[in-house]
């Protein structure tokens, strides 16, 4: 059995701690260790975006990253957006403009919007498609997206986050 390395990292503003192989990537531990299914697996080599999260700030293909560079870092997962008192905004208008379809790219187009309004909370159509594009989606298209992040990028502006 290969040896196991602790890592403490923070989770969706909880402090975690788990053991994984060096060779694990942060998507298996996040999915098969934490429970956090809602970043996917889909090319599984960082081609699709299904498996967004932001580390530190800044997106990432979780599938690309080694568990163990989690160390000391702060990670938040779709599971994470959402409080108590409801839906991020952002969640709450892809429902409203109906930006999904079957679900499994959401969790990682989410993320990314959320971290390019985190950056540019006034971002255009045009920085929006430019932003996204490593997110792949082959149900909805992406006119439905943009528009969400859209008004989400206005809602958040007004203070609705």
């Amino acid at each position: 059995m290969p040896d196991r390395i602790r890592v403490r990292t923070r989770v969706n503003d909880a402090e975690v701690e788990f053991l994984c192989e060096s060779r694990q990537s942060l998507l298996e531990v996040l999915r098969d260790v934490l429970g956090l299914t809602g970043a996917k697996e889909g090319c599984n080599d960082g081609n699709c975006g299904a498996c967004t999260v932001i580390m530190d700030g800044r997106t990432v293909n979780s599938c690309l990253v080694l568990a163990v560079e989690a160390e000391g870092r702060s990670i938040t997962t779709i599971e994470g957006l959402a409080s108590a008192e409801g839906l991020h905004p952002l969640q709450q208008i892809f429902l409203d403009e109906v930006a999904l379809q079957c679900g499994f790219c959401t969790p990682g187009v989410i993320l990314s919007a959320k971290a390019l309004l985190d950056r540019e909370p006034r971002a255009d159509e045009a920085r929006i498609r430019c932003w996204m594009g490593g997110n792949l989606c082959r149900c909805t298209g992406y006119d439905k997206i943009v528009r969400a992040v859209l008004r989400a990028g206005e809602a958040m502006r007004k203070g609705a986050s």
